[in-house]
């Protein structure tokens, strides 16, 4: 049963890679919105899309959003880090911490299903969206507005 909204944020630990920087530590999240992305090297909707997530990354971060992709491998042949991290780096575009989850620990963790998908928790590390696919971006881009916003005026 995938997770419920209201959620807290699952645990990142249990990966041994990590690729750009690191994992992200929990004072480096702390007060921050965090979008998860699972992707996989041979998901082309993950390809496909891969510019959609990199644009909310740059267009966001600056405003708070913390995005961490990882790498959900759909078989054996997907378990070499070197062509995980050669992908990431170069048709995905991925520059934010990137953890090649081999051993499922966050799939699990995260109940994760399916690639791409996409889980938005807000600064108290809440979930308040969640999603897969490669349709509806237009709603998980206005929930990022939306918590940003949020963050925002609570703030201020």
């Amino acid at each position: 049963m995938p997770l419920r909204l209201k959620t807290p944020m699952p645990s990142l630990d249990g990966i041994a890679d990590w690729e750009n920087g690191g994992r992200p530590s929990d004072e480096e999240l702390a007060g921050h919105p965090v979008l998860v992305h699972f992707w996989s090297v041979s998901c082309y909707i993950c390809h496909n899309v891969a510019d959609v997530v990199s644009g909310w990354r740059d267009k966001y971060e600056p405003r708070g959003l913390k995005v961490i992709a990882i790498h959900q491998p759909r078989g054996p042949e997907e378990l070499d880090v070197a062509k995980v991290t050669a992908d990431a780096h170069g048709e995905m575009g991925i520059t934010q911490p990137l953890g090649i989850d081999n051993t499922h620990a966050v799939v699990k963790a995260f109940e994760n299903e399916f690639v791409p998908a996409y889980y938005l928790f807000d600064a108290n590390h809440e979930l308040v969206h969640r999603q897969a696919g490669d349709r509806g971006f237009e709603r998980l881009e206005s929930k990022i507005e939306e918590v940003l916003s949020g963050e925002a005026q609570a703030a201020g």
